[in-house]
């Protein structure tokens, strides 16, 4: 019968926090790719043709996206603010399904419910030892006054 020890506990959670760092540079700069697309149309010349699903305009709306696909995502990626960094993310993508493919069938949905759930669980989870959240974390611990 096999013992497991504090080794085995060690090994799971590196793997753990192993899993958490690939697939937060991967699923980030994946959604990253999206959000470079729409900052390319934002500082283009030709007049933005985006939706506005709460008002406040095309190019606002546009800005907003771009902050949480490109600013958000190189935060996860490096793991600042995670949780915090997810939040706009997470709205994003539930515009997304919710208002901008809407109509459409489930096949348009995947994408962003994929990423929805991913950035879900980055909010639960938060980044992992492999992060600057844990380095800050850390830090502050071990700080005795």
């Amino acid at each position: 019968m096999a013992s497991y020890s504090s080794s085995s506990s060690a090994n799971s959670t590196i793997l753990y926090d192993t899993a958490l760092l690939l697939v937060r540079i991967t699923v980030s700069c994946l959604i990253m790719t999206h959000g470079l697309q729409k900052l390319t149309m934002l500082l283009g010349t030709a007049p933005v043709e985006f939706p506005d699903p709460i008002g406040i305009g095309s190019v606002p709306s546009l800005i907003l996206a771009v902050f949480a696909e490109v600013v958000c995502s190189f935060l996860i990626i490096i793991g600042v603010a995670t949780r915090f960094s997810c939040i706009p993310l997470i709205i994003t993508m539930l515009v997304a399904i919710f208002y901008v493919h809407a109509a459409e069938p489930l096949e348009a949905k995947e994408l962003p419910v994929l990423y929805l759930l991913v950035f879900v669980v980055f909010f639960v989870t938060g980044a992992g030892k492999f992060s600057v959240d844990f380095l800050i974390r850390k830090n502050k611990k071990s700080v005795n006054y």
